[in-house]
């Protein structure tokens, strides 16, 4: 099915380009926007396909689980996200996590979209800010990410875990709607859960719950 999905999009894209670079000085500035419009349409299309393929896979991908290193690995994502935002100076503070139990690969991209939302979310602010945490929750040890961005209202929250559900439009931030879906997929599968508290133009918190202990 995504070969099928792809195969038009990509004579799309091929053949506006095509045109854009053999005949753009031919065209009109409106009929040049256009062209602009459905090569931006293509690669939406595609970036959608591959995040549903990445949200199918959570369902399938074998699960191995094992101790985790949690803050090694918020620090490896941290910092490649760094490199995705080198004009914002993004304050970022890490408490003294511990480790958990889970499947490493899983829970890094847990992590990778929780803090990719928060840098993405706090890029319009002038002191960007975002936090990492954890607190004991008795049998569950509850991690966080706390950032004073753009925020939402707790009035939709409970679409922010579906698929395709965004607060936001993509002229505001770029983005498909998918990832969250694949956080609170991978929780679930941890035998967790995960949830969001937040206060419009204020900021947000995520929280994901994982068992202390859990059969690999």
């Amino acid at each position: 099915m995504s070969h099928d999905l792809r195969a038009p999009l990509r004579t799309m894209e091929g053949f506006s380009s095509a045109v854009m670079a053999d005949f753009s000085t031919l065209l009109p500035p409106e009929g040049r926007r256009y062209l602009e419009r459905i090569q931006a349409s293509a690669r939406r299309m595609g970036q959608l396909i591959d995040d549903l393929l990445a949200f199918s896979r959570m369902s399938r991908q074998q699960m191995r689980s094992q101790p985790c290193d949690t803050g090694s690995m918020v620090r490896e994502v941290i910092a490649a996200l760094a490199d995705d935002y080198p004009m914002r100076d993004h304050q970022v503070s890490v408490g003294s996590l511990p480790a958990c139990y889970g499947d490493p690969p899983l829970l890094r991209q847990v992590w990778a979209n929780l803090l990719s939302n928060a840098f993405k979310y706090t890029s319009k602010k002038d002191a960007p800010r975002i936090e990492v945490g954890w607190r004991d929750d008795g049998a569950d040890q509850v991690f966080f990410v706390r950032d004073n961005g753009a925020g939402f209202d707790m009035t939709y929250a409970d679409k922010l875990f579906g698929v395709f559900q965004r607060l936001h439009t993509e002229r505001e931030y770029e983005g498909t709607g998918v990832g969250l879906a694949i956080v609170h997929r991978i929780v679930e599968r941890h035998g967790g859960r995960v949830w969001a508290e937040s206060i419009e133009h204020q900021g947000s918190t995520f929280y994901f719950a994982l068992p202390r202990e859990q059969q690999p």
